[in-house]
């Protein structure tokens, strides 16, 4: 007898296959869903946005850095034509030129109100004066001493300090000297105005009353000693630049003013010697300085 074949697992006629991928082989009738990987064209998708991100970034960046450095190259021109009109107007201010007539009579005027300053006592008050005396002759008042310097209104009559403080006077200057004879006796004293209009204003208000003036400055043991207000014989001033020069004079021997008489104050050479002296101290001050033709020395 052949032996019959078992058929007992095998589909009948019209069943479905049991799925052979399904493990517990029972039929669905739908394929199994099964989740793939991404796909090597996504991945080269992705890499290509995010190179071209990367290439705008790095264009807007070069952008931003040529707006930088064409507003950093504004800046330095600017800056460099400030500096080179800067330059070019200081060489204009400072490069040497010939002084204007203004300039030059501006420098004068500021060298000579400065010289009581400038110049040692001895400078303003020379150790020797030269004057001239009866028949013109040559003679020299010899300084005795200098005088600390002094408030405008304590070294001048009160009626006198009143005109200075009203226009400005700074300080008061005084020296005595005494002529060659031993004789006579001068006090002369060195108002500062604080410029040459108010000293011309002041020289206008002053009196003409020879009485009043300048103070007297005695030294104790010299023949000046005896020298005070009540022995001026007679005083006087004169203008030079912003200085008012007064100068008085009187006898060693102490006769007072009213001791004389009017005939003999007006002695022809007491006088005339303290006006000289007075006037030769003014020169002095005010004697007009060289200038320098150029802004910067003698080269223009």
């Amino acid at each position: 007898m052949k032996a019959r074949r078992s058929t007992a697992g095998l589909p009948r006629a019209g069943e479905a296959t049991p799925d052979r991928r399904n493990p517990l082989g029972t039929a669905t009738g739908r394929r199994s869903r099964v989740r793939s990987w991404p796909a090597a064209g996504s991945r080269r998708h992705s890499a290509a946005v995010m190179q071209r991100a990367e290439l705008e970034a790095l264009r807007q960046g070069m952008r931003y850095r040529r707006v930088f450095v064409a507003l950093l190259g504004v800046i330095v021109a600017m800056s460099a034509a400030v500096v080179l009109l800067g330059t070019i107007g200081l060489l204009n201010e400072t490069r040497s030129r010939p002084l204007t007539p203004a300039e030059q009579n501006k420098y004068k005027q500021e060298e000579i109100a400065r010289r009581w300053q400038a110049w040692p006592a001895t400078g303003v008050f020379p150790e020797e004066v030269k004057y001239f005396g009866l028949d013109r002759a040559q003679q020299y008042a010899r300084r005795v001493g200098i005088a600390p310097e002094t408030e405008c209104g304590k070294g001048v009559d009160a009626s006198v300090a009143g005109v200075l403080d009203n226009h400005g006077c700074v300080t008061m200057l005084r020296a005595t000297y005494i002529d060659q004879t031993a004789s006579f006796v001068f006090t002369v004293g060195v108002a500062v105005l604080k410029d040459e209009a108010s000293r011309v204003s002041a020289t206008e208000e002053l009196t003409q009353d020879d009485r009043v003036g300048v103070l007297p400055v005695a030294f104790p043991g010299t023949v000046s000693e005896r020298f005070g207000p009540d022995q001026r014989q007679r005083t006087s001033w004169v203008g030079a630049g912003p200085y008012i020069v007064f100068s008085t004079a009187g006898y060693a021997d102490g006769r007072t003013r009213a001791s004389i008489p009017p005939e003999e104050i007006l002695h022809p050479e007491l006088w005339p010697a303290a006006k000289s002296i007075g006037n030769q101290i003014a020169y002095f001050l005010a004697d007009p300085p060289k200038v320098p033709p150029c802004t910067q020395g003698n080269v223009c």
